[in-house]
């Protein structure tokens, strides 16, 4: 055999071994991307599973919802416009920003409740329970509150036409204890 012979038959046998080198470290490093990927989406879908979650905003909009029992929920920017919550329970839930417009809240429990900024307008609270709820900001303009009770409410920043402000401040009474303040200076009611 020639020098030449054996030279191509050489480089020949080193092309051959370069390209399955060459694949094997290709197929290596998507063995290890692939890998990683795996890894990567567990540790996202373990930290997805065990981590509190920011609720999302449900729409219950023209729901029939008599008596429904919303206690203690996270209900944070919901929408219950012109809904029919008769008789329902929102004790102690966190109700900020959330659409009360145009609903039957008639003897709805809000005792402890969170509605700062929430949209009440047009909304009837006749015999609704508001002991101790928070409606800081609120917008509540055409809202009914026949018989509602709303010791230790406060409203402070909450807009009510003057009838229904004079409504409410014959019946105000208490302290809000998460805020501190009195419920007839949060109405600005007179003496």
């Amino acid at each position: 055999m020639s020098i030449k012979r054996l030279g191509t038959a050489i480089g020949q046998h080193f092309k051959r071994w370069l390209a399955a080198l060459v694949k094997q470290q290709i197929w290596q490093q998507r063995r290890t991307i692939t890998v990683s990927l795996i890894c990567w989406s567990a540790i996202v879908t373990s930290l997805w599973l065990v981590s509190p979650m920011a609720a999302l905003a449900d729409d219950y909009n023209r729901d029939f919802l008599v008596g429904a029992d919303f206690s203690g929920k996270d209900l944070t920017d919901s929408s219950f416009t012109k809904a029919n919550l008769r008789g329902s329970n929102f004790s102690h839930s966190d109700l900020h920003g959330v659409s009360f417009f145009g609903a039957n809240l008639e003897d709805v429990n809000f005792e402890g409740a969170d509605l700062r900024n929430a949209t009440l307008d047009a909304a009837r609270f006749t015999g609704a329970n508001l002991t101790n709820a928070n409606l800081e900001g609120a917008f509540a303009f055409n809202a009914k509150f026949g018989g509602a009770i709303v010791d230790g409410a406060d409203f402070t920043d909450v807009d009510v036409r003057q009838d229904a402000q004079t409504l409410l401040c014959q019946s105000a009474k208490g302290k809000n204890p998460v805020t501190g303040r009195n419920t007839r200076d949060t109405l600005n009611c007179k003496t």
